[in-house]
């Protein structure tokens, strides 16, 4: 089931095509009968731009899974490797193609194809293996930004954040650029761009001269959007580390969502059949997607958790009533116009008791003393109570041993909520935790206090207090069922991502700039010159269209709290997301560990 890809007036769905024309292009390159040896990172993404009825068109007849040994038998003329291109997996290529039998007749062509980029590295890799000369075609295929639902483009690239702020490499800036001109291409230049933090700027940059060495890059599309607005992940560093507190957000806290599909444990979905007991229960995880083409999820996706129950139960007296029609059906009309109806009741029932599931397995988890101990220390330290001293309750979970990646989203956040720890503070913690889970992880330590996660504080000052109060980062009368700010998200704290977002567009920057000086990177505004005649006169009451692009990750909390604004019926303007990946606190804090290897000896 494909999502929909428009919202409000954006209609996505011409990048998904665009995506899908490049890919049939280059498999009608390989001529025959094929076989596609896939990365397995890739293949999640993919999915969401092509149908493996797609692939058959074009001859695929098979699809392995890249690994080292022999390839699998299959009898095609054409192999072909989609890869991203990374070293580790050249060698697995080379293992590939040594192996081939040579003798085996007929032969069979070798293909690759990188994604998104063909890398002068990579090849000289291969060549140095000698193995370079066996491909017959070596390509790119630029799959910069998926279309994920009808607001969200994400470039899944899970090392972007650790890329730019650990390694100083910015080959994730440049695929973003690069996805932003191809965004141009097809949706017509974006007149305004703002910004706020280094990569920011240099995505701007290099937009700027993409522009300049392309000048046929120039096209005459009426502008979609009015305004781009790119922002740093390290601009908000507060916002991934608290737990999300939307249906959607919990949904990915808990058993994490990707590319739009999430697994889960499977006794709740077992169907209930009379007097069996529980005999056999499913044991493979339930796989559902989720996007916003399911009714039902479209509508609860976004709520806080705490609203999510008095709608499903709204919705089952509803789809019951309906289902109770048929017994009113007397004539042949009633009775066709309730059979025509019928598949759409019947997916509303199987939608329903899926997030009727869904809900019971997080509700039982919400409802846990441990998830409100934990949600209570994040509170505190958001609305500034008690950010600068060892807190008892971390301290606890670090003498019971709880999950690792939990006491570095608490300390993380107590730092970042008191723009850095006190040397004493920040020692303590750090001496508890290499006591406890082990000294390999004083690189993950290096690499937190590197992204500026957890650090000490310098010149003594803590800011935090002056940017919450000015840009109302905490409100305390949160109403969670029919929320009047974005706030809702987190009960009670405010995004700072999505307040940077909502007073750009009103009243403007401006009002603010003693705050964006206290964050961090330099805040810009760039103007992009439209050819006459392209230029937008507004309709009355029409809204203006803002792309949102978060370079460094993205959570489904800062996405709802974005799509609440474009919902306010006096906001004016309509967002649509960009990122360079989709994350949540843990994966987010899981893409910057690392382990010291003991010495092999």
């Amino acid at each position: 089931m494909a999502a929909h890809l428009s919202s409000g007036r954006v209609n996505l769905t011409a990048l998904r095509e665009a995506g899908r024309r490049e890919l049939r292009e280059f498999l009608d390159k390989c001529a025959g009968t094929k076989a596609i040896v896939w990365d397995e990172y890739l293949t999640g993404p993919f999915g969401l731009i092509a149908q493996y009825s797609l692939l058959k068109e074009h001859e695929v007849e098979k699809m392995f899974t890249l690994k080292p040994g022999r390839l699998p038998p299959a009898d095609v003329k054409n192999i072909i490797f989609f890869v991203r291109p990374k070293l580790e997996l050249m060698d697995i290529i080379t293992d590939n193609v040594l192996r081939e039998d040579r003798g085996r007749a007929p032969q069979r062509d070798f293909h690759i194809l990188f994604v998104p980029r063909r890398s002068l590295l990579c090849e000289q890799w291969l060549k140095e293996q000698g193995v370079l000369g066996s491909f017959i075609h070596r390509e790119q295929y630029s799959l910069d930004l998926i279309p994920f639902d009808g607001d969200l483009l994400s470039m899944e690239s899970e090392s972007a954040f650790k890329e730019c702020y650990l390694e100083s490499d910015q080959t994730s800036l440049y695929h973003a650029a690069k996805g932003l001109m191809t965004l141009q291409a097809l949706y017509g230049t974006i007149p305004q761009i703002f910004g706020k933090g280094d990569c920011a700027r240099h995505v701007a940059n290099m937009m700027i001269r993409m522009k300049r060495e392309f000048p046929g890059s120039q096209n005459s599309i009426f502008p979609v959007f009015d305004t781009l607005l790119l922002l740093d992940r390290n601009v908000d560093l507060l916002t991934p580390l608290a737990t999300q507190l939307t249906y959607e957000g919990l949904i990915d806290e808990i058993y994490g969502i990707q590319n739009t599909y999430v697994k889960l444990p499977p006794e709740k979905f077992a169907p209930k059949k009379q007097g069996e007991g529980g005999k056999d229960l499913p044991t493979e995880p339930k796989k559902l997607q989720l996007n916003s083409a399911e009714e039902l999820y479209a509508e609860i996706r976004d709520k806080n958790f705490n609203a999510v129950g008095s709608v499903l139960s709204k919705k089952a007296k509803i789809i019951s009533a309906a289902f109770e029609e048929r017994h009113h059906a007397k004539t042949v009309g009633e009775i066709k116009q309730f059979v025509s109806q019928l598949p759409h009741m019947q997916a509303a029932r199987s939608s329903l008791a899926n997030h009727t599931s869904i809900a019971e397995l997080i509700k039982d988890i919400t409802t846990s003393e441990d998830f409100f101990d934990n949600l209570t220390v994040e509170q505190e330290f958001m609305s500034g109570i008690d950010t600068d001293k060892v807190n008892n309750y971390i301290e606890d979970c670090i003498a019971q041993k709880h999950p690792l990646i939990k006491i570095l989203r608490l300390v993380c956040l107590q730092s970042v909520c008191n723009s850095g720890l006190k040397q004493k503070v920040l020692d303590h913690y750090k001496r508890e935790i290499l006591q406890t889970y082990g000294y390999e992880h004083i690189l993950t330590l290096n690499n937190l206090e590197k992204a500026g996660l957890l650090k000490p504080q310098t010149g003594g000052r803590n800011n935090y207090p002056t940017i919450r109060k000015t840009l109302r980062l905490w409100m305390d009368d949160v109403n969670e069922q029919n929320p009047n700010d974005i706030s809702y998200v987190y009960s009670g704290y405010a995004p700072l991502s999505v307040r940077l977002a909502q007073l750009l567009a009103r009243p403007g920057w401006r009002s603010i700039e003693e705050v964006l000086k206290m964050l961090p990177g330099p805040h810009f505004e760039e103007r992009q010159q439209l050819p006459t005649g392209l230029q937008k006169k507004r309709q009355h009451g029409e809204n203006r269209v803002t792309l949102v692009f978060f370079l460094g990750g993205v959570t489904y909390a800062e996405i709802a709290a974005l799509r609440f604004l474009s919902q306010m019926e006096d906001g004016g303007t309509e967002y649509v997301i960009a990122t360079t990946k989709l994350i949540n606190g843990t994966t987010w804090i899981k893409s910057l560990m690392e382990k010291l290897e003991p010495a092999p000896f």
